[in-house]
């Protein structure tokens, strides 16, 4: 007899941003840059920034007894837990089991995720199937970074852009809506084009690595603005027709926050009013993996998405990955 999937959808979500706030004005003082040039070249005001040896693994850990608090459940009801980042607290082991030791979640089995700015889309249809085809009953999903720690601070084109943060959910069977559809793509021949090099097998961390500041994130900006655009309302189309669904049903659109200028193209060409894209990019900047969690965890806590209100999340990040996925709340 052929197995009945179960429906799946977020029961409980959850952020944490740190509480030191760096600004454009505190920029100016650190680089050559103007408050005027990033608003006017990203959408970005100020961003969160970690205190100095933060590791990710307490933001999503903050962020996720939240999540599990408003799911209405316990730690040890968790039998899933994902963390989607690039920044996590070292190689190994992985970030997720070190939040399943902070929270006391000692029933779940943990792995991480990379694939960047993409990656909480990719952790959410991963979690999905688990949950759907009955292995899982909850899953915990984070999209966290400390991702200034990888910056380099005196790369005035790439330490204005980013920030940190986390954002969490669980997923769970639901009676109606959930998750309705995701999709998920890669294209590894610009893999080049965002990096950090410095510090994996390929470039093993040594004194040349760091003198030549290699262990810094590098990105080739005018290259990833143009396959973003493209990249990014393909996974939206595609993720659209996959659920039969026209541009007009969503309540709200939630794209990843990286830069105002790559949204703005994207709300063009799909026809969005401004009215119908949830933003938080002058806020906090681009956190990676946490831009859509925290995104699509402001929107519900807010009540810019209400109960039986569908929204897209999509994404675009190192990789390159895309991403997109449908929700109806």
């Amino acid at each position: 007899m052929e197995h009945k999937k179960r429906r799946v959808g977020i029961v409980g979500v959850g952020k944490y941003l740190p509480e030191k706030v760096l600004t454009n004005a505190d920029l100016e003082k650190m680089v050559d840059t103007s408050d005027e040039w990033i608003v006017t070249r990203t959408g970005i005001k100020e961003r969160r920034i970690a205190e100095p040896g933060t590791p990710t693994s307490d933001l999503a850990s903050k962020a996720a007894l939240q999540a599990i608090a408003r799911a209405g459940m316990k730690p040890e009801d968790i039998e899933l837990i994902i963390v989607a980042t690039v920044t996590g607290d070292m190689a190994f082991p992985s970030t997720a089991c070190v939040v399943q030791d902070k929270i006391k979640a000692y029933n779940s089995s943990c792995f991480d995720i990379s694939a960047a700015c993409t990656g909480y889309i990719y952790a959410l249809a991963t979690a999905e199937q688990f949950i759907a085809n009955g292995t899982y009953r909850n899953a915990l999903v984070i999209g966290a970074e400390v991702i200034t720690s990888s910056i380099d601070w005196k790369d005035r084109s790439t330490c204005v852009l980013f920030g940190d943060g986390a954002g969490a959910c669980v997923l769970s069977s639901v009676d109606e809506g959930g998750i309705l559809g995701s999709y998920l793509a890669s294209d590894g021949r610009h893999a080049s084009l965002l990096e950090r090099p410095g510090g994996g097998s390929r470039m093993p961390l040594a004194k040349d690595v760091l003198d030549n500041r290699m262990h810094f994130l590098k990105m080739q900006g005018n290259e990833i603005f143009k396959l973003a655009v493209r990249y990014m309302l393909k996974a939206a189309e595609n993720v659209l027709e996959k659920c039969q669904l026209e541009i007009g049903d969503i309540k709200c659109f939630i794209p990843h926050q990286a830069n105002m200028r790559i949204i703005d193209a994207i709300m063009k060409r799909l026809s969005l009013p401004p009215s119908k894209v949830y933003l938080n990019i002058e806020r906090y900047g681009n956190m990676s993996a946490a831009s859509t969690a925290v995104a699509l965890s402001e929107a519900i806590e807010y009540g810019v998405l209400k109960k039986g209100d569908k929204t897209v999340l999509v994404a675009f990040g190192s990789g390159l990955t895309s991403g997109s996925c449908v929700i109806e709340i």
